[in-house]
């Protein structure tokens, strides 16, 4: 394959484990000519990755050459593991011995069980450094793999006390070949971090929707946008989580104790609503959840800003959509953020557009006069 030569990491890459995310680095890295090689455990999945561009199947090598041949025939610069997270560090202490002369980093979803059970294999850990790239799809499988999957999101990078440092050099131009935005954590305040910002709302989004299962039909069907945005994420994958979960049990408790708490000082105060200062707690409760989502950053990764949102109504047929957000842009328009929700029984969908302030006022008064229907 002709070598990229705008990309950092020269190859070859030899990516194990060929879901999603395996399948994706190893599509983005041959995208750009780098010779890039997938393994699975499952025959099948290798076969779909390599079908669809991921890079050519290790599986079949060993098949003509043997073992101790195709990984002499390879000698990868780097080694990727795309694994479950049960079975990573097992993985990646394999890839040290059976390729002495490759850096070997991981993407799993946690990082200091992994380099803990590492650190006891006696493996050399000059050679391997744990990275997490946030990124991923509510599909799963190499079927739904893009090259592009990493592009502006951030990956992080997990230096240890025993890694070289041109381990770090190759794992951060992995991920600045594949578009992301690199991050520096320990493995503690890694694990700490996704437990807030990403297990604890997996599992709370979980709870919730748990209880929607005896919920009568004629019930959810007056389900707003709300719910389906709060349960979104519950479809998620369990066998994978349980492994999360488990790994990452300790940050994710720390976290859940906080939650214990506001919950059981919320169901005191409701249980007696009316009582002195209940209402003042109700709204402090309020607020305080308002201050924690004004500092989520903002557009392309900035301090939050405040916008101004209009809902347009829009028949549910084909092109409707583009034909709006083409003609905001033709009013001059930025849109700077924007969501959907569909009117139940009712062939309209209503768009949320969010704009700055200063010039809702003009888009309204324009997409009126274009014949548009503005929800105010």
């Amino acid at each position: 394959m002709g070598q990229n030569s705008s990309a950092t990491v020269s190859g070859p890459v030899l990516v194990i484990g060929s879901g999603l995310l395996g399948a994706s680095v190893g599509l983005g890295l041959s995208l750009q000519g780098i010779e890039t090689w997938v393994s699975d455990i499952s025959p099948t999945t290798e076969a779909v990755a390599e079908d669809i561009g991921a890079g050519r199947s290790l599986g079949r090598l060993v098949a003509h050459l043997g073992e101790a041949a195709a990984r002499e025939e390879i000698n990868p610069q780097l080694v990727v593991v795309a694994t479950p997270p049960d079975v990573t560090a097992s993985t990646v202490a394999r890839a040290l011995a059976d390729y002495p002369n490759a850096v070997v980093a991981d993407i799993a979803s946690v990082k200091e069980p992994i380099l803990l059970a590492l650190k006891d294999t006696g493996a050399d850990l000059s050679r391997y450094i744990g990275t997490h790239p946030m990124s991923g799809r509510e599909k799963s499988g190499p079927v739904a793999a893009r090259g592009e999957l990493f592009m502006s999101r951030p990956w992080v990078i997990c230096e240890h006390d025993d890694v070289a440092q041109e381990t770090v050099r190759l794992a951060r131009g992995l991920a600045m070949d594949l578009g992301s935005n690199i991050a520096y954590m320990d493995v503690r305040e890694h694990d700490s971090t996704v437990a807030l910002i990403s297990h604890v709302p997996q599992v709370m989004s979980s709870l919730l929707a748990s209880r929607l299962r005896e919920t009568p039909l004629e019930s959810l069907s007056l389900a707003g946008q709300g719910l389906r945005d709060t349960t979104r994420i519950a479809g998620s994958d369990p066998s994978l989580w349980v492994q999360i979960l488990s790994a990452n049990a300790r940050p994710v408790v720390e976290t859940l104790y906080g939650v214990r708490e506001d919950l059981n000082r919320l169901i005191s105060t409701l249980e007696a609503p009316t009582a002195e200062g209940a209402r003042l707690d109700i709204a402090e409760l309020m607020t305080e959840g308002n201050d924690g989502v004004a500092r989520i950053p903002g557009k392309h990764g900035g301090a939050p800003k405040a916008f101004s949102a209009l809902t347009v109504l829009v028949d549910d047929t084909p092109g409707q959509i583009a034909r709006l957000l083409a003609e905001i842009g033709e009013i001059g328009v930025n849109v700077e953020d924007m969501r959907m929700e569909h009117s139940q029984g009712q062939p309209v969908g209503m768009v949320e557009i969010s704009v700055i302030p200063n010039v809702r006022e003009n888009l309204v008064q324009e997409l009126t006069e274009r014949g548009w229907k503005i929800a105010e």
